[in-house]
């Protein structure tokens, strides 16, 4: 059990955000489209992290057209190129699923002064 935890310690990113729930980010992915390869931006609001150490996931939500978008990543993935901080949210749960039901400003979140 102790090796295991050995190649996983030793396979996590370096210089990984410190993400917390109802913050902000752009997250950005890197898109194999055949032979190509491009770099796509998901902007959006943390609202559940799971797991933890190595198989740590994080869930990003935006709203695009009028329609909600969640997107899971996996934290330490080499698909996930970097991950930027926009804000940090002030709340008070660890998983923000009932802005799922929310709609325009009832859907935003204050800013984390400090």
């Amino acid at each position: 059990m102790d090796a295991l935890k050995l190649i996983s310690d030793a396979s996590l990113k370096e210089n990984v955000p410190v993400i917390e729930i109802g913050d902000t980010v752009k997250v950005h992915v890197k898109i194999q489209e055949g032979e190509k390869s491009r770099i796509q931006v998901f902007e959006g609001t943390v609202i559940a992290k799971k797991h933890g150490g190595i198989n740590e996931t994080f869930t990003v939500r935006r709203v695009a057209h009028g329609c909600g978008i969640e997107r899971v990543f996996p934290l330490h993935s080499p698909a996930v190129d970097k991950i930027e901080l926009v804000r940090h949210g002030k709340v008070r749960r660890a998983k923000l699923y009932y802005l799922r039901d929310r709609v325009g400003k009832a859907a935003k979140l204050k800013e984390k002064l400090g």
